[in-house]
């Protein structure tokens, strides 16, 4: 059963004046550091965490935060669980087929391979990525063997206990695994995917996507956008 998860308090952002304020679902994945994870306390953390806070009290909106498995995200916003995506989401021609996305709120990344040697052969290598990404459809186009893990955290011990060569996700998220255990290091050319992460939001939800557009667009404006960009580490480029 996939995990739909409310957390404990909800975050609330209105706008101090006597009208109640519209609430909003965020769905993310809790799972994908540095852009979204669980802290100690059990709460929703990281890049999008601060960052939804903040677009959340700029547009004058009350926010709630719900944990979702990623492979049933977007089938969960569409039903109606939650009103939009905050989960390091590329945005693709595909998703945008089924969904709609906000303007990007990080430039592109690039993806890096990870191994636990310098000298896998990435054209032969079995490649582990989480499942239903873009790093996925990369693989199976550059004719390597692909599998598909329901987490990165499970994509990388496959790495370690043998079953896959290496693993590919975004350089945010590759990096600091890499520094921080002597047995994996980066291998292989960077790798650009994707338009850069935006909200997802339902493809009726116009006027939802013009108050995160122009919250972002203000972030992008003064600044603060490329300062959590920074703080996170999410992005080497910044806008």
């Amino acid at each position: 059963m996939n995990r739909l998860i409310l957390t404990t308090a909800a975050l609330t952002l209105a706008a101090g004046t006597a009208m109640a304020a519209d609430v909003v679902r965020i769905g993310t994945e809790g799972a994908y550091p540095p852009w979204n994870l669980i802290n100690d306390a059990g709460e929703v953390d990281g890049f999008e965490r601060e960052l939804g806070d903040e677009l959340c009290r700029r547009a004058e909106l009350t926010c709630e935060w719900v944990v979702n498995d990623w492979d049933s995200i977007i089938p969960n916003l569409t039903s109606g669980n939650y009103d939009a995506i905050m989960a390091g989401m590329s945005i693709t021609d595909e998703r945008e087929a089924v969904i709609d996305f906000s303007q990007p709120y990080a430039p592109p990344e690039p993806s890096l391979y990870m191994a636990m040697s310098e000298d896998v052969d990435l054209n032969e290598a079995v490649i582990a990525v989480q499942t239903g990404t873009i790093q996925a459809n990369y693989v199976v186009e550059s004719g390597a063997v692909l599998v598909e893990f329901a987490t990165l955290d499970e994509s990388v011990s496959a790495v370690r206990n043998g079953e896959a060569d290496a693993v590919l996700a975004d350089s945010a998220s590759i990096l600091p695994i890499a520094e921080a255990e002597a047995d994996m290091t980066v291998v292989g050319d960077q790798v650009f995917l994707g338009n850069g992460p935006g909200i997802g939001l339902r493809e009726s939800d116009t006027e939802l996507k013009e108050k995160f557009n122009a919250a972002l667009q203000s972030m992008k404006d003064d600044g603060s956008l490329n300062e959590l960009i920074k703080e996170w580490q999410v992005s080497i480029l910044l806008w």
